[in-house]
C-alpha cells in the first residue's frame, strides 16, 4: 500500500491550512457540490485536545510539491473510539487514499497499545455517493453502521425577536463567566446524549479544554433552557460555516424528564432567531437518523430539510506497536 514513484508524506503544521482547505473543497464539491469546510475547521483537527498533528495526521505530497492529501484522527480524548478522515483532491490525490487510510489505522493500532488497550473502535465517514471512498473502506475492513442527515433552513425573513417559549420554559444564553452554570451546561449534555450510541462521555475538565482550543467562540449562541426554574435543556452551536453564512447547531439536549414540552422547539427558534439577527443567510445542524428519540422529526418541524446524507462505517484495530500499515481485517504489515 505505497504512494507512487516520487510522491510522498509529511506531517502538517499550521502554515499548511490554506493548501489543505484547497484539497478538502475540491473533494467537498465532487461529493457534495459545495465546499463543507472552513479553515476553522482545519485548525480545530490540527489542535484539538488529545490530538498531536506531528504523530496523528499526513499530507500526502505530489511530485510537484503540491498538497493533494490531508487524514487526521479525532475524537480521541477517551479512547473508547476514534474516527480516520481522509481527504484527497478528486483529479490529482486519488492514489494517496488507501496509502493514508493505512498510516492512519497504523496510528490508532499503537494509540491503543499506548493506552494499555487490546483493541480500539475506528469509524469513518462517506457521502453515498462516494464509491470510491466506499470501497476503500470495505477493502481495509470497515462496515456499514448507520447514516446521518446533514439539514438545513433559509432564515430569509425569519424575525430576530425569537418565538415566544411554553409556559413554564425560559430561554437564555449560558452564562460564560460562570464556573457553575458552565458545568450544567455540560452536564446536560452529557446526561441527554447517554441514551445514543455516538456518545463518548467526557469529564467537564476534557469538555472545557475542548472549548478552550477552538478558534472562536460565540457565548451568546450558546443558549440555556430551564423549565420551572431548573436547568432542563441545552443549544451548543459552534463557530463553522460561517463562510457560507450559516448558523450551526453543533448540539441540541433536552433531559428526558423535560422532553415532549416544547423545549427543543423553544432552543431552536431562539437559536435562529440570533442568527437571523446576526444576518446569517441559513441555519444548519447533522442529525443521527438512528437516534432512538428521532430528533429529525423537530428538525422537520422546525422548517429544516435534509441538504445531504453521510453514511458511518466502523472497524475493529488490534492494538500493535510499531507497525506502518494496518490493512485488511487489520493484519499489521511492518
Amino acid at each position: 500500500m505505497r504512494l507512487p514513484s516520487g510522491w510522498s508524506v509529511r506531517r502538517p503544521t499550521l502554515d499548511d491550512v490554506p493548501a489543505i482547505l484547497a484539497v478538502v473543497h475540491a473533494s467537498d464539491i465532487a461529493a457534495v457540490g459545495h465546499p463543507d469546510f472552513s479553515a476553522d475547521d482545519v485548525r480545530e483537527a490540527l489542535t484539538a485536545p488529545g490530538s498531536d498533528p506531528t504523530r496523528d495526521s499526513w499530507l500526502a505530497v505530489a511530485p510537484d510539491g503540491k498538497v493533494v492529501g490531508w487524514s487526521y484522527l479525532e475524537d480521541a480524548v477517551t479512547g473508547i473510539r476514534e474516527s480516520v478522515t481522509v481527504y484527497v483532491h478528486p483529479e490529482r490525490g486519488v492514489a494517496a487514499e488507501r496509502p493514508l487510510l493505512a498510516r492512519q489505522l497504523a496510528r490508532s493500532a499503537r494509540r491503543a497499545a499506548e493506552s494499555g488497550a487490546d483493541r480500539t473502535t475506528v469509524r469513518a465517514m462517506a457521502v453515498p455517493t462516494e464509491s470510491r471512498w466506499i470501497a476503500t473502506l470495505r477493502a481495509a475492513g470497515f462496515g456499514f453502521v448507520k447514516r446521518y442527515a446533514r439539514m438545513r433552513r433559509s432564515l430569509a425573513g425569519l424575525s430576530a425577536v425569537p418565538p415566544s417559549p411554553p409556559a413554564g420554559v425560559t430561554i437564555r444564553p449560558v452564562r460564560a463567566a460562570d464556573e457553575a452554570e458552565l458545568r450544567t451546561f455540560h452536564r446536560i449534555l452529557d446526561t441527554a446524549f447517554r441514551d445514543t450510541d455516538d456518545h463518548q462521555p467526557t469529564s467537564y475538565e476534557q469538555w472545557r479544554a475542548r472549548v478552550a482550543a477552538l478558534p472562536s467562540v460565540s457565548w451568546d449562541e450558546w443558549l440555556l433552557a430551564v423549565v420551572d426554574g431548573e436547568p432542563a435543556g441545552a443549544l451548543r452551536s459552534a463557530d463553522q460555516n460561517l463562510d457560507q453564512n450559516e448558523g450551526w447547531v453543533k448540539a441540541l439536549a433536552v433531559l428526558r424528564p423535560y422532553r415532549r414540552r416544547g423545549v427543543g422547539a423553544a432552543l431552536l427558534g431562539h437559536a435562529f432567531a440570533r442568527y437571523a439577527g446576526k444576518g446569517r443567510e441559513y441555519a444548519g445542524l447533522g442529525v443521527d437518523l438512528t437516534n432512538p428519540n428521532q430528533p429529525v422529526r423537530l428538525y422537520h418541524s422546525a422548517g429544516l430539510t435534509t441538504r445531504y446524507e453521510v453514511d458511518t462505517f466502523e472497524r475493529t484495530v488490534e492494538a500493535a506497536s510499531g507497525v506502518d500499515e494496518v490493512v485488511g481485517e487489520g493484519e499489521p504489515v511492518q
